[in-house]
């Protein structure tokens, strides 16, 4: 693990539209990091998965190495410190990019060579939301991934940032979620 000053932060953009309201949040967010952390931006619809197929029970049970644009996530993944899951509330859960990210790492986790989940432990899992109301319980779907996820791991949790934003833009006007993101990487 890389010490603190040289953290490296991954953003995960789960939206399938680009500058949305979650985006514009953990850019917001992202405004407070330390002048030497590192930060990488993926967006998951620019780096399609396909769907992931469960092989636990097929032959050896093995799953192949990641290749393509898994691999490039896997390598993402791997070299960061901090994960920054940002993914809109779609049905009260993560976005279909960003389920179809999380659910690779159940063949990272058996893919041979990978040793995905030992190296996972004691990195940072952190989320980040934009939802079209102002009951945040109604991502409780949500963090519940992202904080089981962690739990899982044994990844250090670093909380969910939420947000109120429908329209292109309505985040920027919800100046508890602002205030909260200028915090929210210090937590």
């Amino acid at each position: 693990m890389r010490m603190h000053s040289q953290r490296s932060f991954l953003f995960l953009l789960g939206s399938p539209r680009p500058d949305g309201n979650t985006e514009l949040l953990a850019r917001r967010a992202a405004e407070q990091l330390p002048a030497g952390a590192e930060q990488r931006w993926l967006r998951l619809a620019d780096l399609p998965l396909p769907d992931f197929e469960d092989l636990r029970h097929e032959g050896d049970g093995g799953y192949p190495a990641p290749t393509g644009h898994a691999e490039v996530l896997l390598e993402a993944t791997l070299g960061a410190t901090d994960l920054v899951i940002a993914s809109p509330l779609h049905w009260y859960s993560v976005s279909t990019p960003t389920k179809h990210y999380l659910d690779h790492w159940s063949g990272w986790m058996r893919a041979p060579g990978v040793e995905f989940k030992p190296r996972m432990a004691g990195r940072k899992l952190w989320g980040i939301t934009a939802l079209a109301g102002v009951d945040a319980a109604d991502a409780d779907a949500l963090v519940g991934t992202l904080q089981k996820t962690a739990n899982y791991l044994r990844m250090e949790w670093g909380g969910v940032l939420t947000g109120n934003g429908s329209r292109p833009g309505d985040v920027l006007h919800d100046t508890a979620a602002l205030s909260r993101a200028k915090a929210f990487f210090a937590g």
